[in-house]
């Protein structure tokens, strides 16, 4: 079994189909699937999906590219997570590749997230794009060692991967790692530990080779295992019984439904 540890399965792409394509899951052996929320005012719709189904977890964030929208709070972001089907806190982060100018309003939104994540006992989903020197340092400022999380659909390099791994955080690959100019992070596939590593697919988007430029969705998340498996020169089954126990072993709260 597999569990894809990051969709967006509440964007309209995807909820218009949601039996199609739990039923394209269970053929491709995907048992369960983490739906990230994005902004405050559609966690409501992630949040439903995962109480609809026992085998959808669910988290509460703001992601670090919305501008002018609602902003968390510590206080409010904690409330939210009270519910038993939030798994998590995020997603959170630093993108400096879509964003320019002061920034420092994403750093303040960020350190929010981590700070609601210590207090309500939860692990954080972390995002980082051309931004990753900063994003270990307010991890480390703020403490998110005491939490833990992902450092979702990878992209840097090993320094950057082992620094997280260092402060409790898991890798997790999405399908660019199935793409054939992604040396850099296929060679971190290879190198970093199998018991910190997650799989996800980040759909609708990022779908993996053969599927490249189509609809991604939670079932494709098995040629992210299958690539990785072939990175590492062990099987399938092998990538997927790590994973599986590692969503697990980080999503503790995820326990109770399974």
């Amino acid at each position: 079994m597999l569990v894809d540890s990051h969709c967006h399965l509440n964007f309209p792409e995807l909820v218009e189909n949601i039996d199609t394509i739990r039923q394209s899951m269970t053929e491709a052996q995907v048992g369960h699937a983490l739906c990230v929320s994005v902004t405050l005012d559609k966690f409501p719709q992630v949040l439903s999906l995962a109480t609809q189904f026992d085998n959808f977890y669910a988290s509460v964030g703001v992601h670090p590219d919305y501008e002018d929208i609602q902003e968390p709070t510590v206080e409010e972001l904690v409330n939210l997570a009270k519910h038993p089907k939030i798994i998590a806190i995020g997603e959170t982060g630093l993108d400096y590749f879509r964003l320019t100018g002061d920034l420092e309003w994403q750093r303040d939104r960020f350190r929010t997230h981590i700070k609601a994540a210590i207090l309500a006992n939860k692990p954080l989903i972390i995002h980082t794009r051309s931004a990753a020197e900063d994003t270990l340092r307010i991890m480390q400022e703020e403490g998110a060692s005491r939490v833990g999380g992902v450092m979702h659909c990878f992209t840097e390099n090993l320094e950057v991967a082992l620094a997280a791994i260092e402060m409790g955080f898991y890798i997790s690959f999405s399908g660019i790692v199935t793409f054939k100019n992604a040396t850099q992070i296929k060679a971190v596939a290879q190198a970093v530990p199998l018991n910190r590593i997650l799989v996800e697919t980040d759909s609708p988007y990022l779908a993996p080779i053969p599927f490249r430029g189509k609809t991604n969705q939670p079932a494709y998340v098995k040629y992210v295992a299958q690539e990785i498996a072939n990175l590492r020169g062990i099987s399938l089954d092998t990538v997927m019984s790590a994973t599986t126990e590692n969503f697990f072993t980080l999503f503790k709260q995820a326990k109770q439904f399974n």
